[in-house]
């Protein structure tokens, strides 16, 4: 069993007061709290590691590279992929997705088709609208049930001989709803079509195998798994990568530059122009090696003790709805009461120390599906208590009594 109080030791900012009352922070899926340790790194790599990586010769160089290809030694062992080459450093899965849809765009044309679901985070809508207002690519949206699970003979209806990519989350940032990756790709694949996804949501939560999902493409934000925020990783098959052009050009990514001509780096600087935030990347080691230590299946089974309580708790408030009940879905509950707007329910919370998010969540085409403009949402993480989910559905139950 985890050690909850000892847990939240490392967390100070639970010790603040809201309005005169203890922070509740039920804002986990938009960003997690940071551990002490993680805070530690940084502020160790700035007093005591700091100089730029790669290819410098003096000590600190030296030592703050390793601390770096550390990192994605760690990454690479944490979603087990087979290389380090595999594993590229970025801000955030927003630019893993924009660096996928960049350079696979380059090679569409007029008349292909992406694959995408309706409960898509916009990061993993924009990049891909853009690609196609520029190579008239036309976007296809796979459905979804009432209770929120995607319909699998649709999403395989919508594969055409003009199919060229498909992207999908694997858990809904709303929704919580878990995604049958695996089942997804290997029908994408059966069409020859290569595969994103947006982990961003499933590796706080979720043991990753990008192997055994067969994952073409699987990205990450650190800002969601008790790392630093500007650092994300980009997971892609190597053969893929060798063949894609680089998304951004300039320093540690090039082999040789003339003005004649440029030769790229390998694998994975191909991918890393510019200098990266090494200290980031470096607390993101810790972030990793405190997941590990708590061990990820203690941390989803805790959460789900908290979901379950809280939903159970929800359900006794009058007018309460619920979006997103699928089966074996992860620790975020969405919601409404009665008319009561999502915002004023938000604020409102707040006003007795409890922070939620509210309104479309970067989901604006999900919102659409279900008619409305907003939902307040809440999400667990493993520094959450039971009297925490108590406190929070007698609080949503006060604020309801009030309209």
């Amino acid at each position: 069993m985890l050690d909850i109080a000892k847990i939240r030791d490392e967390y100070p900012i639970l010790e603040r007061q809201i309005e005169g009352r203890p922070l509740i922070y039920l804002d986990n899926a938009a960003t997690s709290l940071t551990p002490t340790r993680v805070v530690n790194a940084v502020t160790d790599m700035y007093q005591h590691h700091k100089a730029n990586v790669h290819r410098g010769v003096h000590t600190l160089s030296q030592e703050a590279t390793d601390l770096v290809e550390g990192t994605r030694e760690k990454v690479r062992q944490f979603i087990h992929a087979g290389s380090t080459e595999e594993v590229i450093f970025t801000r955030g899965t927003t630019e893993g997705i924009n660096l996928v849809a960049s350079s696979m765009g380059d090679s569409m044309s007029h008349g292909d088709e992406i694959i995408l679901t309706v409960m898509e985070h916009h990061s993993n809508i924009v990049p891909w609208q853009l690609i196609g207002q520029r190579h008239r690519v036309r976007l296809r949206v796979v459905p979804i049930s009432d209770d929120g699970v995607l319909d699998l003979n649709a999403y395989e209806d919508l594969f055409t001989e003009n199919t060229r990519f498909v992207a999908f989350a694997h858990v809904s940032n709303v929704l919580a709803t878990v995604n049958p990756a695996r089942e997804m790709i290997e029908i994408a694949h059966r069409h020859g079509v290569p595969v994103l996804v947006d982990g961003a949501q499933a590796v706080p939560h979720h043991a990753i195998d990008v192997q055994a999902l067969d994952a073409d493409f699987y990205t990450l934000s650190s800002h969601k798994m008790y790392g630093p925020t500007g650092v994300g990783v980009l997971y892609g098959k190597k053969q893929l990568l060798s063949k894609m052009p680089p998304y951004q050009g300039g320093g540690e990514m090039i082999g040789r530059v003339t003005f004649d001509k440029t030769t790229f780096a390998d694998l994975p600087f191909k991918f890393e122009a510019g200098t990266p935030d090494f200290v980031g990347i470096a607390a993101l080691g810790t972030a990793i090696d405190y997941m590990a230590e708590l061990g990820v299946e203690r941390i989803a089974a805790h959460e789900h003790q908290l979901l379950d309580a809280a939903t159970q708790g929800l359900m006794t408030i009058d007018g309460m709805h619920i979006f997103g009940t699928a089966q074996g879905k992860g620790a975020v509950v969405s919601f409404l009461v009665k008319d009561i707007n999502s915002y004023d329910m938000g604020l409102l919370l707040d006003r007795l120390g409890i922070a939620v998010r509210t309104g479309h969540h970067c989901a604006q085409p999900l919102m659409d599906r279900y008619g409305v403009q907003g939902m307040v949402r809440a999400s667990f993480a493993v520094y959450n208590t039971l009297d925490e989910v108590e406190r929070f559905v007698e609080a949503v139950r006060r604020v309801a009594a009030m309209f």
